[in-house]
């Protein structure tokens, strides 16, 4: 199988080969962004936009874009998928501490895939793992929010759990589920 994955992060790009086991191409054309809670949305309308951006310079290749984030249940779907800008504007000790107030700390890690065939028409996958936020960012591996997410049955964050995270993440899940779609094809 030959596809594209638009991505500017290489981790991304690194865990979503490993899950589907082949060598994808990468691509990082400036694409628009819209600003939603809903992956789903915000997936499609990146990946019209990069088979917009891509399409007329290559032959009928499947694009892949991805966005997740974190959702605490405290905050009624915030971050979601604007977890990006809050990492940016406060990074993970910044969301402890907004946090910090609620008992609840409930999240859920979110992963939406969307693949543009050559035809231009969008499917779009979704993983989900429930859990919990730590207290403090504990682990030295992963990246963006891995250090304070805890997934239901490990007492571990993601950044503690280091490649193993990857065999059953939000993002292997989507990702796994695109590739089973993919192979159809």
């Amino acid at each position: 199988m030959r596809a594209i994955f638009v991505t500017s992060n290489e981790n991304k790009r690194r865990e979503a080969e490993g899950v589907l086991g082949v060598k994808l191409d990468a691509a990082s054309p400036e694409l628009p962004e819209i600003q939603s809670l809903d992956f789903a949305e915000v997936v499609r309308h990146k990946a019209l936009a990069a088979y917009d951006a891509l399409a007329l310079d290559l032959p009928p290749t499947p694009i892949l874009v991805e966005d997740s984030g974190i959702v605490f249940g405290a905050w009624n779907g915030m971050p979601g998928a604007l977890t990006k800008w809050f990492l940016e504007s406060s990074g993970n000790e910044g969301l402890l501490k907004m946090l910090a107030s609620f008992e609840d700390r409930s999240a859920r890690a979110v992963c939406c895939v969307a693949v543009v065939d050559g035809a231009g028409e969008v499917e779009v996958f979704t993983g989900e793992v429930g859990g919990t936020i730590s207290e403090e960012p504990r682990g030295e591996g992963g990246f963006g929010w891995d250090s304070i997410f805890v997934p239901e049955g490990s007492s571990r964050t993601y950044a503690e759990m280091g490649e193993e995270k990857n065999s059953d993440s939000h993002r292997a899940r989507a990702f796994r589920s695109a590739g089973k779609w993919l192979a159809k094809q």
